[in-house]
């Protein structure tokens, strides 16, 4: 199969996120069968717009976060160290990242320096060092202004096709509620190969129940309980 053959499949990821540091070296069992653009987004944008509470911001997950990537990093044959702060703000790492066009050299670079080496890219001189060991960019670069814009537009994006979560392939497909069908989390890329290779996956009565269930009872969020007192 040639490449203009492939399906089309937007990979949106944060760097924030070290299932997205896992996922990405896989991507080579997932560029065989997909065209895949690389989408950086801000993971907050997504939380802020559902509504949700990131892995971080709860203190057991946050640490059960980390010592589950670096035991699965481990298996992967991968290097893996937490940096000395996290959650940190990724927005220089992200708007670099699209200014000089998401390419995935750059984004193996920047991932491999925060969750391979641990560094702390919010650190002004650490940063300054990634910058300069990335080259000159493989093609005309975006200002600032731009960059800042180019991100907010694929998170935007990415809300409006559903994407709730890093990293998240998105592939068109009519079938889907939004068009869209979403494969997110690091243990999903499986699921996805097996989707291309049954399109119909989702037509099955199994699969339908799922989408059938009604929530039979919901939570009250803390702000609502604020509110009632």
């Amino acid at each position: 199969m040639n490449a203009s053959a492939k399906p089309k499949a937007h990979w949106y990821f944060d760097y924030i996120s070290p299932y997205a540091y896992l996922q990405f070296h896989q991507m080579d069992c997932f560029t065989e069968r997909l065209d895949i653009a690389l989408e950086p987004v801000l993971f907050a944008g997504l939380l802020n717009a559902w509504g949700q509470l990131g892995p971080a911001e709860i203190p057991q997950k946050r640490i059960a976060t980390y010592k589950f990537c670096t035991w699965q990093a481990g298996r992967m044959g991968l290097p893996f160290r937490t940096p000395p702060t996290h959650p940190y703000n990724p927005l220089a790492t992200l708007r670099l990242t699209l200014a000089r066009g998401s390419n995935a050299p750059d984004v193996e670079k920047i991932f491999d320096t925060i969750w391979g080496q641990g560094l702390d890219v919010a650190d002004p001189k650490v940063f300054a060092d990634l910058k300069a060991s990335l080259g000159p960019a493989p093609g005309p670069e975006l200002d600032d202004q731009a960059a800042k814009q180019a991100l907010k537009k694929n998170t935007d994006a990415a809300v409006a096709k559903g994407v709730y979560g890093v990293p998240t392939f998105a592939i068109e497909d009519a079938t889907a509620e939004n068009g869209w069908r979403l494969f997110w989390g690091f243990d999903a890329g499986d699921w996805m190969l097996d989707w291309l290779d049954n399109p119909d996956m989702f037509a099955a009565p199994v699969m339908q129940a799922a989408d059938d269930c009604q929530v039979g009872a919901r939570r009250r969020r803390p702000e609502e309980k604020t509110k009632q007192a």
